[in-house]
């Protein structure tokens, strides 16, 4: 079933664009090069996924992208806690970005919720 919205007017798609962009614009200088492209893949992934799986056809496929976008959450909010303790990430920054993931965990965890109710 397609969702009615574009994923373009979905919050948690629009928050998740402005972490990843964040997460660029903070990281862009870093020489550990590693580091810096693990975040931003993870940040990035965050709302590609979301719509990836808004444009999938079958609940089951929707469903799968949005979990893999908690997924990615997850991984954004390990790599900024390294971050924040290796000196990449400051503390305040650091906080911002691991309370912002836990929000669009919960926000995705919420959305995929929603989709399996309209599916019965």
């Amino acid at each position: 079933m397609k969702s009615l919205a574009g994923f373009e007017d979905l919050e948690v798609w629009k928050r998740a664009v402005e972490l990843s962009a964040a997460i660029y614009v903070e990281t862009h200088s870093l020489r550990d090069f590693g580091f810096r492209d693990q975040i931003t893949r993870a940040g990035l992934s965050v709302p590609s996924n979301i719509a990836e799986g808004m444009e999938r056809s079958t609940v089951a496929d929707q469903c799968r992208f949005l979990d893999y976008a908690r997924g990615s959450c997850g991984e954004v909010r390990t790599q900024v806690i390294v971050g924040m303790k290796v000196g990449f990430i400051n503390e305040s920054t650091a906080q911002h970005w691991r309370q912002e993931t836990k929000e669009l965990s919960a926000m995705l965890q919420g959305l995929i919720k929603s989709i399996r109710r309209r599916e019965k």
